[in-house]
Parts: structure tokens; sequence; C-alpha cells
């Protein structure tokens, strides 16, 4: 295990440019969701901001800013997969940056809540190997998904 500060950006979408992070900050505190990739391991937020609405211009300038700052890994907010509907851009903003700034992306940042797992199964969104890959990391337990309503 490297011993390397994990130094993270956040995008969060922009329906949600009010949210204070709370759920993404205590998640990130206590290793869980999508952070629990970190445990033993300190971390560093290096920037958080919105994709800057439909159809995501902010994910063509900000990751440069981030790697300016030091990021290392950038995380697409819980928010971008749980809204409804999720972020039908989210594989491609991955891919891109990634490709454009060479900052390997994880999706997803809290455990899904509990209220949001129930009615996306109803719904079936997320049934596809993408959707199953896109969710992996922050699906988490139903106590923890519980913890995070």
């Amino acid at each position: 295990m490297s011993n390397e500060i994990v130094r993270i950006g956040i995008f969060i979408c922009n329906r949600y440019h009010t949210c204070a992070g709370g759920k993404c900050l205590r998640s990130l505190r206590n290793r869980e969701g999508a952070f629990s990739l970190y445990k033993g391991r300190e971390v560093e937020l290096v920037g958080y901001t919105t994709c800057d609405g439909c159809p995501g211009g902010n994910i063509e300038y900000a990751p440069a800013e981030m790697k300016k700052n030091g990021a290392t890994v950038i995380h697409f907010a819980t928010g971008m997969l749980v809204g409804y509907p999720p972020c039908p851009r989210i594989d491609y903003f991955r891919r891109y940056i990634d490709s454009a700034f060479g900052l390997p992306v994880v999706v997803g940042t809290h455990p899904i809540p509990e209220k949001y797992w129930t009615i996306h199964s109803a719904l079936k969104t997320w049934d596809s190997p993408m959707w199953q890959e896109l969710i992996s990391h922050v699906s988490c337990d139903p106590e923890t998904r519980l913890a995070y309503n």
C-alpha cells in the first residue's frame, strides 16, 4: 500500500448545487462507501464543484484546476447516481476525465441512501452491467444505507 496522500476532487450534480456536502464529507472521514478504498490511508480533499449542469461544461475545465491543486483521483458524488434520473453522461464523463487529464475517476462518494436504493431497485434503474459497475463502490449493506437516509 502506498504511503502517498490520496488527494481527491469531487464533482456533484448541478441539480444539487446547494448541497453542503455533509454525507460526502462524513463518508470520507469514516472511509465508507467509495471512500472505503482508502482505509488506512491519509486523504485530502483538494476540490469540490458541480458539473455546471447538463451537459456538464465544468467537466471540461475543472479537472485541470483540481489536478493543479494536487488531485490524484476524481470522485463523482453519489447524487449523480441516485438522482431522478441518474446522470446519463456519467460513463462518458469518467472516460473523458481519465483520457484528457490522466486522472482516474471513481464513481460514488457516500453509500447510497436506502430510500434511493428502494425506488431505483423498483424502477430497475441499475439493472444493466454498466450501472452495476457504476454503483459497485456505494451499494453497501442495508444498515449502512439506512444510516445515510
